[in-house]
C-alpha cells in the first residue's frame, strides 16, 4: 500500500515549499494556502519520494520535502507510468485525477544550479482536485482507475 510521507506549501511560486503535518486539499482548487492553488489542471504535484532518496545519494545532498517543489511526497507509487486520467484515492476520501507527466524546470531551481540536473520533469506529476477534504503525513494514497 503507497502512503504519503509528506505535506509540502508555499506562500510563493518559484520558492522551495515547507513540510506541514496536515492540510485541508479543496476541491477543484489545490492545497489551501499553497501559491499553486486555483482553478487549472496543476493544482496538486505529486513526486515520488524514492526518486528523491536516489538523486540525494547520487549527489550526496541530504534534501528535504519540498525541495523539488511537490506538494506531496508519495511512497509505493512509480508516478511517472501512471497515464494522464489515472485517479488516485486519498485516505478521508480525497481523489485526484493525473492531469500531466513532468514539466520544465523553472530557472533559478536551486537544486538545478546546485547538481545541473533536476528531477521534476521526468519524475513529478500533476493532478487536479476531484474531491477535497483533510491530508496528513503517512495517509494512505492508492491508484483506484
Amino acid at each position: 500500500m503507497a502512503e504519503i510521507t509528506a505535506i509540502c506549501i508555499s506562500k510563493k511560486r518559484g520558492t522551495v515549499k515547507n513540510p506541514i503535518p496536515q492540510g485541508t486539499i479543496i476541491t477543484n482548487f489545490g492545497l489551501e494556502n499553497d501559491a499553486h492553488a486555483g482553478d487549472w489542471h496543476r493544482q496538486i504535484s505529486l513526486l515520488p519520494i524514492e526518486a528523491v532518496e536516489k538523486f540525494s545519494q547520487e549527489y550526496n545532498l541530504q534534501l528535504t520535502p519540498g525541495v523539488f517543489g511537490e506538494n506531496l511526497l508519495i511512497r509505493g507509487i512509480d508516478l511517472k507510468q501512471l497515464p494522464i486520467g489515472t485517479k488516485l484515492q486519498c485516505t478521508n476520501g480525497i481523489l485526484l485525477e493525473i492531469t500531466q507527466i513532468g514539466k520544465k524546470c523553472h530557472s533559478g531551481c536551486e537544486i538545478q544550479e546546485l547538481t545541473g540536473k533536476c528531477i521534476m520533469p521526468h519524475e513529478g506529476v500533476f493532478a487536479k482536485v476531484l474531491h477535497g477534504g483533510i491530508i496528513k503525513a503517512n495517509d494512505n494514497i492508492n491508484i483506484i482507475s
